[in-house]
């Protein structure tokens, strides 16, 4: 059965996504806190753009950069990570806007071999969220699905 991605908007600032993932929390978690690993499965197929560069230092303060896009017209997204608790947690800021973007709070929540990924985001107005809409949320449910690849792959591999 394939899993679903859910998106809605949870009151006039909040922006939640909802997907379960057949693997651990261990294993989800490091899809999102290891280079090597988010690289494979982040940036949406379909949009025809790729990651060209992922730099994370997933720790409390530690920041990250990512660059979407091609050579030609690049953009980068960055912020800083403000909570990182293994396996179960991860909250970071958005800091390209420059007139402070939402907050990103993820939660894994690990049942039965399979974890349920809660993405929440809190932006500083409505104005703001209106202004982003839903379309990066809209296309998680393809970005969850090559994370779904990814973990069949990694469970096939023997990898952990």
């Amino acid at each position: 059965m394939k899993n679903h991605t859910t998106v809605e908007r949870k009151s006039e600032r909040e922006l939640v996504v909802t997907r379960t993932f057949d693997g651990p929390a261990r294993i989800v978690f490091e899809a999102w806190t290891k280079p090597d690993l988010f690289k494979r499965w982040w940036a949406p197929k379909s949009m025809g753009m790729s990651l060209l560069s992922c730099e994370m230092d997933v720790r409390v303060g530690g920041k990250y950069r990512f660059v979407f896009g091609d050579a030609s017209k690049p953009m980068a997204f960055f912020g800083r990570y403000i909570e990182v608790t293994p396996y179960s947690r991860l909250v970071w800021t958005n800091d390209e806007g420059g007139e402070g973007g939402p907050v990103t709070t993820v939660t894994f929540q690990e049942r039965g071999g399979k974890t349920l990924l809660v993405m929440h985001e809190l932006y500083p107005s409505k104005e703001a969220l209106d202004a982003a809409g839903t379309g990066a949320a809209d296309a998680m449910g393809e970005t969850f699905g090559q994370l779904d690849e990814l973990l069949v792959a990694l469970g096939a591999s023997g990898r952990s």
